[in-house]
């Protein structure tokens, strides 16, 4: 019985491989097909909001609380700067301020008696003029020390670096305990969530691709394609290379995507017939680019192909080494293992 169920149980698997070895390869057709034109050229990735923050008063780097690639949000503290001396200014000034507000009320009191006075003739016109002026004077002294105080007070305040809007830390230019002046970088950041892509687009080729391009976006590192969101022609040229900067705005928060990448970006020219097939189906062993075409009985056979470009449907031009209406094996590895298969 035991025997029996073992003989069973191994015709049942190899009754089973030999049906999926007996599965036909999925296969797609060889044939012509319209698609867009397009001119592609080199870009590069940058942020449409970097900046660097710098210093607006000296002293000494007291603490640094981000680093490169940290995460900042609007506002947050980055760095600080040793208050002490800015501490004293404001003292100085707020001491300052007292003082003139004091000799202010002194003054205003002197006048307002000087003006009894003079309803009562006892002092001259020019006695109460000249009350007038100490006390107008002694208002303008106010008002200046009160703008002292105000700059000092703001001084004070930049002593505690914070950030201008939410973003990453790209560098940073001081270390702890380094002496800073006015207008030394400190760190320089940038919004992740709004990047663009630079492409600068030689002259003789600005025609074809017209004032408001159609534009796809190819990260070969992410092997990913991004539709544009916006683009703008810039209306100079660059008097050394005679190219026409463009830009290229991204949608909002394009993850893995940061300023500098290498980018390719694809204009639509016009319209083309090309002979495409599944990007899956070719195989690249080290110099040599070949598909396994499927004849009528499901049999593959390797053939060398000349490639073009792939698009963003995952598909790739064929320029030479193949025939419309012909099939090739949409996996090439799972192709290549039933030619072998079928070799034995």
């Amino acid at each position: 019985m035991k025997r029996n169920l073992g003989l069973v149980l191994g015709l049942s698997v190899l009754f089973g491989a030999s049906v999926q070895a007996a599965e036909p390869l999925a296969t797609a057709p060889v044939q012509l097909r319209e698609v867009e034109q397009t001119y592609s050229i080199d870009g590069v990735v940058e942020a449409t909001r970097q900046s660097t923050v710098s210093a607006q008063i000296s002293g000494r780097v007291k603490g640094i609380f981000f680093d490169v690639g940290d995460r900042v949000s609007k506002g947050q503290m980055i760095l600080k700067i040793d208050e002490s001396e800015a501490n004293q200014a404001l003292a100085g000034s707020r001491a300052q301020l007292s003082q003139s507000e004091a000799a202010l009320q002194n003054a205003h009191l002197n006048y307002e008696r000087a003006k009894q006075l003079f309803e009562q003739k006892f002092i001259s016109q020019a006695a109460l003029d000249k009350a007038k002026s100490d006390y107008d004077m002694a208002k303008a002294q106010a008002a200046a020390s009160e703008a002292g105080a105000e700059q000092s007070a703001l001084a004070q305040s930049y002593t505690s670096v914070v950030a201008p809007y939410a973003g990453v830390v790209a560098a940073r230019m001081v270390e702890m305990g380094e002496m800073v002046t006015v207008g030394k970088p400190l760190m320089t950041g940038f919004d992740p969530s709004q990047l663009r892509v630079i492409a600068n687009v030689p002259q003789d080729r600005l025609k074809d691709i017209g004032n408001r391009p159609t534009v796809t976006i190819e990260v070969p590192s992410l092997s990913r394609w991004i539709k544009a969101a916006s683009v703008t022609v810039q209306p100079s040229a660059d008097i050394r290379t005679h190219s026409t900067q463009v830009r290229v705005e991204l949608p909002a928060n394009q993850a893995n995507v940061y300023p500098g990448m290498f980018v390719r970006t694809h204009f639509v020219v016009g319209k083309v017939s090309k002979m495409l097939i599944p990007t899956s189906a070719v195989l690249r062993r080290s110099e040599v680019v070949a598909v396994y075409v499927v004849d009528d009985k499901d049999v593959p056979r390797l053939r060398q192909v000349r490639l073009g470009d792939a698009n963003e449907q995952n598909e790739i031009e064929v320029l030479a080494g193949l025939n419309v209406g012909e099939k090739v094996a949409r996996d090439a590895i799972k192709a290549g293992m039933v030619a072998t298969e079928n070799k034995r």
